[in-house]
């Protein structure tokens, strides 16, 4: 670890920021060169795994990051400029090429996550999941069969599975036309999969329970992406939605994953599966590539 910073969990390592450091926009400069950014830029990235972290407000930085506006006005120009997603996807690509798989995949899962907000969420994008009686929002992500983000689409709670899931399916088909089928629960069943079928050309397998099951059971092909919500719940900030919209929302569960994959990349024990391990095909070379 570089002496730089105050040394949190959340900071970023010196291999850590090796790997985001090349993916960052070159620093905005005026007319004539300006000046030099006066807060690091790898002291903005560790605040902000501190907010994602920790779920502290940005007001509750601790002063020694940069001043709380300037890390905010960071994370609101590397929203709208698309910084996040590039970042992440390029480490998708990564992560799974480390696992000896293609950069790009051919099979991905999705499900859905309703969450509580906070009480300055505006009304308008709050709703009430009558099902898991959870007034908030819902996540709906989109997995490769790693656990790794291929998309995600925030919307109110009250927004039923079968609706909310296009846009994001729609992404995922222009996005990663790589992938030719999408497993999911009973909750997509019915109109959703002749509209994947029809409409994006792929195929939405429903992945259903076993009659006689009782309890919770972990799903064949489904277990990756309930992880993935593991995962992303594990941050504080993420436990429960406090941002403003929901392209807020999307852009934290993104940075969050960033989080998770540079830890992935860097690790130096064995890998760890708490799940079974991900299905694999083999190609005509004989090459295991992977879904």
């Amino acid at each position: 670890m570089s002496g730089v910073g105050g040394g949190y969990p959340s900071d970023l390592t010196d291999e850590q920021w090796a790997l985001v450091e090349p993916l960052l926009p070159p620093a905005r400069v005026g007319p004539k060169g300006g000046r030099r950014e006066k807060h690091p830029r790898r002291r903005i990235v560790d605040a902000i795994f501190y907010v994602v972290r920790t779920g502290c407000a940005w007001r509750q930085l601790p002063k020694d990051f940069a001043p709380w506006p300037t890390v905010y006005w960071y994370f609101t120009w590397w929203h709208d400029d698309g910084t996040v997603e590039r970042i992440h996807d390029a480490l998708r690509g990564k992560v799974r090429e480390a696992d000896g798989r293609n950069a790009e995949p051919s099979a991905g899962l999705i499900d859905s996550q309703s969450v509580r907000t906070a009480d300055t969420v505006p009304v308008a994008s709050r709703g009430f999941d009558a099902g898991k009686k959870v007034k908030g929002r819902k996540r709906f992500i989109v997995t490769d069969t790693l656990g790794l983000l291929l998309a995600v689409h925030v919307v109110a709670a009250g927004v039923q599975d079968r609706d909310g899931a296009r846009r994001p399916l729609l992404w995922t088909r222009l996005d990663h036309p790589g992938v030719k089928k999408i497993w999911a629960d009973q909750r997509f069943a019915g109109r959703l999969v002749d509209w994947v079928t029809q409409i994006l050309g792929r195929e939405l397998e429903i992945v259903r329970k076993d009659p006689d099951q009782r309890g919770f059971q972990v799903q064949p092909k489904r277990w990756a992406v309930e992880r993935t919500f593991s995962w992303l719940t594990a941050h504080r900030r993420l436990a429960r939605d406090y941002e403003a919209s929901p392209a807020r929302s999307e852009t934290m569960i993104r940075w969050a994953m960033i989080g998770i994959m540079v830890r992935r990349l860097t690790r130096t024990g064995p890998a760890t599966r708490p799940g079974p391990r991900p299905l694999t095909r083999v190609s005509a070379a004989g090459h295991a590539t992977g879904w």
